[in-house]
């Protein structure tokens, strides 16, 4: 008789919904079509209204906010909030420099809190549990954001966080190619998640222990997602993507699959929101 299969859980989730009518319609496709079991909205962007009527329409769908601080809009206007935006309520497009502002000028702190709170608001307002938090190009685990949300995690209501993290002995059978740049983001959310860790569990703040998609950049296709079912490690893990109908059909094409989903369902893989942990 052989061995039972290791218990293997896997979140498979969508960034960036609400920014776009065509992430918006692939979204949904990937959930009701395909394998997609969350998605993370922005609540600023021009896409957010249709994504809440189509998120209410598929409840099974787990929803969860992407906190935004950098490549998007605000919630507030920039009265309010003038350190951190342009007179359009636009943060930077540079995410070191904005890291590195964030983190040296402590006057900015203040309105970072104000914003994060008006991000929770409105997604409060949409009447969508929360599945999740996690942030626009990872910004959620940046030591300064990451403490502001950890102060006033049980106001926000924040009970399951991304844990981004990837070691890159995991990923180096799963890809070729670009070995400095994954290398160099696998060490640096090394660092950042290692010291995340020990506040959620003091808060009892839920994740899965490993997080695939970050060193994929843009390249989370059937071929990869092919190579990772069978090598996923037991437990809870989140493969994240950012599919949508023209920029990233190729991340949209993976997820309805039916070669992945067969895939899936060989390997016995169960497929789960973070509200399911």
């Amino acid at each position: 008789m052989s061995p039972p299969a290791p218990h293997r859980r896997l979140i498979i989730n969508a960034d960036d919904f609400g920014l776009s009518a065509s992430v918006n319609a692939a979204v949904i496709r990937a959930h009701r079509e395909g394998i997609l079991t969350t998605a993370s909205l922005m609540v600023n962007e021009s896409g957010c209204a249709e994504a809440v009527q189509l998120a209410k329409a598929h409840p099974r769908l787990g929803v969860g906010l992407h906190l935004t601080l950098l490549m998007g809009h605000a919630a507030l206007p920039p009265a309010q909030i003038p350190g951190l935006v342009n007179a359009r309520g636009e943060f930077s497009n540079h995410p070191t420099g904005t890291g590195l502002r964030y983190f040296f000028r402590r006057e900015l702190r203040a309105q970072l809190r104000t914003e994060i709170h008006a991000q929770f608001a409105r997604f409060r307002a949409t009447g969508l549990p929360l599945d999740h938090v996690n942030g626009h190009l990872h910004l959620h685990l940046h030591p300064v954001v990451f403490r502001l949300l950890m102060e006033d995690a049980a106001e926000l209501g924040i009970t399951h966080l991304r844990l981004t993290r990837e070691p890159f002995w995991l990923d180096a059978p799963l890809a070729r190619g670009q070995r400095l740049y994954r290398a160099s983001h696998a060490l640096i959310y090394l660092a950042l998640s290692r010291s995340a860790r020990a506040r959620l569990r003091l808060k009892g703040i839920r994740h899965t222990r490993h997080v695939f998609g970050l060193l994929q950049n843009a390249r989370v296709n059937e071929a990869y997602v092919a190579r990772l079912l069978p090598l996923l490690p037991p437990g809870d893990s989140e493969l994240y993507s950012h599919p949508s109908l023209d920029e990233f059909k190729h991340e949209f094409d993976a997820l309805i699959s039916p070669r992945i989903r067969a895939l899936v369902a060989a390997e016995r893989i169960q497929l789960i929101r973070y509200q399911d942990l």
